[in-house]
């Protein structure tokens, strides 16, 4: 059993132990951030392994939208302390009966994440040379 501990982050708020952060409100509730936000909560490890494991547990419910059953609220939904520490500690309990199985997952939203990020950017550059054919066309004809 891993061991962490989640509290509500606050501005400013510098921790010396290995962590992440994971956001409590809107429809991406149970992200979890490298960086912090606002409304956000930390989850806080003993060490890095624990805290990557955590991280993609959590990455891995929040993609197959595990949260959303937790979610309160009608205007801004969000998810409690309670029930995100309590859905991690299952989820964990879960994961590290069939740990080669977990790292094997892992290991795929890890590659599929960078897959993602490539083609993202190839669709940046693909918007930027339509944008660039325009505009080259336009200052031919004199309009721009």
């Amino acid at each position: 059993m891993k061991t962490f501990r989640i509290k509500t982050h606050r501005l400013n708020q510098n921790y010396s132990e290995p962590h992440f952060f994971i956001l409590n409100k809107g429809l991406n509730s149970g992200k979890p951030l490298n960086e912090p936000c606002p409304n956000c909560f930390v989850c806080i490890t003993t060490n890095e392994s624990e805290k990557d494991f955590m991280y993609w547990l959590c990455f891995g419910l929040w993609k197959s939208k595990s949260f959303h059953y937790y979610l309160k609220g009608s205007v801004i939904p969000f998810i409690t302390i309670g029930d995100i520490k309590k859905h991690l500690r299952d989820s964990e309990c879960i994961a590290s009966k069939h740990p080669q199985l977990f790292h094997q997952s892992i290991h795929h939203l890890k590659l599929l994440e960078v897959n993602e990020e490539k083609l993202k950017l190839s669709l940046k550059m693909i918007d930027t040379a339509k944008k660039a054919i325009f505009y080259k066309l336009m200052n031919k004809t004199g309009t721009v």
